[in-house]
Formats: structure tokens, C-alpha cells, sequence
């Protein structure tokens, strides 16, 4: 698809996307990926997608592939005098796919090292929890994480709370309870940590670095890894053994 230069997802990142994994040449969690894609829709004010001839598209794509992921890409489209939004806008939708990233069944194996972003979100809890292309805090967040010495970075707000890791959820176990940090101020919800709290009894809160250093263990999540343990947090070491237990328990269904 040929993308105007004056798309507004372009010049303003105006829209919103969701990635979606293909496992055994079905979508998985798509009702999940629906429901991201409508709150985006409503919060940001874009007009009605065809949801059903959406899924048409992505289950055809699914089932040529055995095992991947798509990205469905929503723009408002052209129009409107500078920032101003054109009165009828007419999105555009894009679909892109892909091989899922070879690391990631070695981190479900062996967990991840983390270290912490110096990079802070800021605050906006009109765009908290959704999943717009305004992603340039998390370029820099990757840009610092891939020049560091760990897998990846936990990232904190202005106010100093634990929120997420450069690319997904943080879920924390201590003492049998499962918690995970609250994103009404910033961040995203993502798809998977939702499919998780469908199934087993996890508290929103606020997280702060003590909480992950008394942790008995924790896990990064996003709808293409799954759960997956950690297995250091700067100098401290965790029990992977006794995490990927604990997982068994989590992503079992009730």
C-alpha cells in the first residue's frame, strides 16, 4: 500500500496499532486485539473500522502462515489544516507480517536480564494504556537497552514508578500474590497481562524498585513471548527454576 506523504500517521502520529502472533495458523488472543483496536478507536475519536472484514483479512493471512505475526496499523488518513483533525477522516489500515523474533524462545527457557532505563516516562492519562504510534519514548528507551549490558531495561515514570520494560508488562509474585503496575498515567495494557488477569488473580498497583527486589519472582509479557522469567535485575539473581514453575501455574486456565 502506497502511504501518502501527508498521511497523518506520518507527520503527527495520529493512529494506533496492535501486533498479533499466528500459532498453528490461527490468531492468537484476537478477541483481545479487536477490543485494543476499538478502545483506540473511541478514545482517540477515529470513526468505525469494518471489524469484520478486518478478521476476514488476518484470519486469510493466519492461515498461510504456520506460525508468525501481524501488525494491523491504523491512520487517520490525510486531511485536516495542520494538527486539526478533518471532519470526515478516512483511515487508513495497513497490514504487515513477519517472522517472530528468534530470541525469544531462548529467554522463555532461560530468562532475561534486566537493568533500568535512565530514560523516565512522562505523564499523559488521556493516551495511558493504549497503544498509539506516539512510540518515541520507547525508540529511546530500545536505543538505550540495546547499548547496555542486559536483554532489556524496566522503565519508570516522572514520579519514579515502576511501569513496564522497553517492549512489555511486568508481572511480580511475592508470597503467592501476583501484582502488576498500574498505567493510569502512562504506559500500555498490554494484550497478554490482560489474558493473564483473565485467569489468575493479579492486583494493579503502584510498583516501586523495592517491590522487585523482595520479588519472588518476576516475568515480562507481550502477546508475542508469553510470560517470560527474569532472571537478574542489575546485580540481583532470581530463581528461574522456580519462576517457570509459578508460570506453569499462572497460564493455566481455571
Amino acid at each position: 500500500m502506497d502511504i501518502s506523504d501527508k498521511d497523518r500517521g506520518l507527520n503527527y502520529g495520529d493512529g494506533f496499532f496492535t501486533t498479533v502472533k499466528i500459532d498453528s495458523q490461527k490468531l492468537s488472543l484476537w478477541h483481545y486485539h479487536l477490543a485494543r483496536l476499538q478502545e483506540c478507536e473511541k478514545r482517540l475519536g477515529f470513526p468505525p473500522l469494518d471489524y469484520a472484514q478486518l478478521t476476514n483479512e488476518c484470519l486469510e493471512i493466519a492461515r498461510q502462515r504456520k506460525r508468525g505475526f501481524l501488525k494491523v496499523l491504523v491512520t487517520r488518513g490525510c486531511g485536516g489544516r495542520g494538527y486539526g483533525v478533518p471532519e470526515e477522516p478516512s483511515p487508513n489500515l495497513i497490514i504487515t507480517q513477519g517472522e517472530l523474533p528468534s530470541h525469544y524462545h531462548d529467554w522463555q527457557q532461560k530468562g532475561v536480564s534486566l537493568g533500568y532505563s535512565e530514560i523516565q516516562l512522562g505523564h499523559q492519562p488521556l493516551f495511558a494504556g493504549l497503544k498509539t504510534l506516539n512510540r518515541l519514548e520507547q525508540v529511546m528507551i530500545k536505543r538505550g537497552a540495546q547499548h547496555s549490558a542486559f536483554d532489556d531495561v524496566i522503565v519508570e515514570d516522572i514520579a519514579g514508578n515502576v511501569i513496564e520494560s522497553s517492549a512489555s508488562n511486568i508481572l511480580v509474585v511475592k508470597n503467592g500474590r501476583a501484582f502488576t503496575p498500574k498505567l493510569d498515567m502512562c504506559g500500555i495494557a498490554g494484550v497478554y497481562l490482560q489474558h493473564v488477569c483473565s485467569q489468575f488473580k493479579v492486583t494493579a498497583q503502584r510498583v516501586q524498585r523495592q517491590d522487585l527486589a523482595q520479588a519472588d519472582a518476576i516475568y515480562l509479557c507481550n502477546s508475542l513471548m508469553g510470560l517470560v522469567p527474569v532472571k537478574s535485575l542489575d546485580k540481583q539473581i532470581f530463581d528461574v527454576q522456580t519462576a517457570l514453575q509459578l508460570k506453569e501455574e499462572i497460564e493455566a486456565p481455571e
